[in-house]
């Protein structure tokens, strides 16, 4: 397919782009399978250049036959298109990717071989615990094929797994969640998560009431994972440069080199980091303000985004670093966070905390202010409050009001870092490595009546 829309296009300068994907899931309710199946997909990218022209023509499960007519289509886009403001030279290939043209093997419910008959003996135990399992187990294997009229053919195959799962106490009054990424379901203990949905839910038998107002707080990983998310989403360089957003230096310019925390905190992205590999090179399906189709095909390498407190890197295409002044730092499809050296775990801040919450996830995440990165959500699925060291019961919901960049500089403890699973984004974002966090003055701006 890739091959023969190169030799079909009439452009100056093409890239084709072929998604093909793969899904297999078990869905559950009340320690019950409900639903399972399988699904393919396939997707076709054209990108045509004429001149500093960009046309753009994907569409889904094309036929051979249809082909010419998307190429055509795109070639005349690209034609009838006004200059683009990043035009630069393709990537120049050298070489094909090894498994270019191997076949695509994709995912079956074969994955989840292991994982069912645990899931099985999961539901009996919570059962006989007087607890009802909800949530779904998903498996996703797409591979990307992106070639170009010059030279490129690269490939790159990615498995993605998450479990989300969902106790809830027999009267349906008391709710817990958890949920935990994976490359093929091999290293999923789903009675351990079962274990701790119980000692939560045990925990929300006592029911405490607290008002709205500003707490030392405890954030899991997942929480985390979803603030830092949206923060790198939201660093592009292009719109800090043009005084959009947080990292929006006053007078002009970008805030890289400033420093955002006073602990030794660093956010990076890699490609090849254990557990949540990714693609190692740029795919742009599309021109945006955050990425470039002349970029395809370029390579990936670790990148610090924060390092030891201090803002180091933003997204950047090569028509952005130019503007900027800085190196190319393309977005990677990852996300790490640390604190330097140690790190207690989540249990053991807990032992520590005098008083103070401890949430689980957050949820309706949305943006406020982008000056600020002020963003606002609720909690969700439990909030507990610690008193001298233990957890003593369940509070009321919150709605919060906070920028995790603010956030980061008030951070007054890091905590061991682990692979973990956000909640609001992992539709689109599952490859993360979190600590826990202890902030002093965490925000409950308002009381939220939801149950």
């Amino acid at each position: 397919m890739v091959e023969r829309a190169l030799e079909l296009s009439q452009a100056d300068d093409c890239v084709v782009i072929v998604d093909e994907g793969s899904t297999a899931n078990l869905r559950f309710a009340g320690n019950t399978l409900t639903t399972n199946g399988v699904a393919r997909s396939a997707q076709l990218t054209v990108i045509s250049i004429v001149g500093a022209g960009v046309g753009v023509v994907s569409r889904a499960a094309v036929r051979p036959e249809q082909l010419p007519e998307v190429v055509a289509a795109a070639d005349a886009a690209a034609r009838e298109a006004q200059p683009a403001e990043d035009v630069r030279p393709l990537v120049e290939g050298a070489g094909s990717s090894a498994n270019w043209v191997e076949p695509v093997l994709p995912t079956s419910i074969g994955v989840f071989g292991d994982f069912a008959p645990a899931l099985g003996e999961t539901f009996a135990a919570a059962e006989a615990g007087g607890r009802k399992l909800y949530g779904f187990a998903e498996h996703t294997l797409t591979s990307t094929f992106v070639g170009s009229s010059r030279g490129l053919r690269l490939r790159h195959d990615q498995p993605t797994g998450r479990l989300e799962l969902n106790a809830k106490s027999a009267d349906l009054k008391r709710s817990a969640w958890t949920g935990v990424a994976t490359r093929d379901f091999s290293d999923v203990d789903v009675a351990a998560l079962d274990s701790s949905l119980a000692q939560r839910l045990e925990w929300a038998k006592n029911r405490v009431d607290l008002p709205a107002g500003r707490y030392e707080t405890l954030l899991p990983p997942s929480a985390v994972a979803d603030l830092m998310i949206y923060m790198l989403w939201s660093s592009g360089a292009r719109d800090a440069l043009d005084g959009r957003t947080v990292f929006s230096k006053p007078g002009g310019g970008t805030r890289v080199g400033e420093r955002l925390a006073q602990l030794p905190v660093t956010l990076s992205s890699d490609p090849a980091a254990l557990g949540i590999e990714c693609a190692p090179f740029v795919t742009a399906h599309a021109p945006s303000r955050r990425s470039s189709v002349f970029d395809n095909g370029l390579p990936l390498a670790a990148t610090d985004w924060v390092k030891d407190g201090t803002l180091t890197a933003l997204m950047q295409t090569r028509h952005s670093a130019e503007l900027s002044g800085l190196p190319v730092t393309p977005s990677i499809d990852n996300l790490i966070m640390r604190g330097g050296e140690g790190g207690r775990s989540l249990e053991e801040m807990i032992a520590s905390t005098e008083r103070g919450l401890l949430l689980t996830c957050l949820w309706y995440i949305r943006e406020v202010d982008p000056q600020t990165l002020l963003l606002t959500g609720l909690t969700r699925d439990g909030v507990y409050l610690v008193e001298h060291g233990e957890v003593v019961g369940e509070v009321n919901n919150f709605r919060f009001n906070e920028s995790p960049v603010d956030l980061l500089g008030r951070l007054s403890e890091v905590g061991a870092a682990q692979q973990t699973l956000p909640r609001e984004w992992n539709d689109y974002f599952t490859r993360t490595i979190m600590p826990p966090v202890r902030v002093p003055d965490f925000n409950m701006s308002t009381v939220s009546q939801a149950n």
